[in-house]
């Protein structure tokens, strides 16, 4: 029986949040999402076994995805990070060590992709 990759999407936007859900779940992995950082901590703590992140740089709150990343990596290093934004580019040395980024819009299947890779 295989066990499904559980993949924490993190996007105060809920139409692309749940097209990147969507297109998850329909490939397979168990998708958890969360509207903001705050929210995305309360999860990743609740759920031992979320084997990625994904998330917006530019997020409602004291905590942007930038931040989120550097903690998520710092409390959970097995995690694996995509950081993702439409208005900012990211140098791979202000994300955590093997993080991506990835710009938007996404291209169809690009989500899906390179989360298989990072995860397989």
């Amino acid at each position: 029986m295989n066990i499904p990759i559980i993949i924490l999407i993190v996007e105060d936007e809920p139409l692309i949040r749940m097209e990147i859900a969507d297109d998850l779940s329909e490939k397979g992995f168990h998708v958890l999402e969360a509207p903001n950082a705050h929210e995305a901590m309360l999860l990743l703590e609740s759920h031992s076994d979320i084997q990625l992140l994904f998330t917006d740089i530019d997020m409602p709150g004291k905590m942007n995805g930038l931040m989120l990343a550097a903690e998520t990596h710092l409390r959970w290093p097995a995690v694996k990070i995509i950081v993702t934004s439409g208005l900012h580019s990211v140098r791979s040395d202000e994300i955590p060590p093997g993080s991506r980024f990835m710009g938007k819009p996404h291209q169809p299947n690009a989500v899906s992709a390179a989360v298989l890779d990072m995860v397989a």
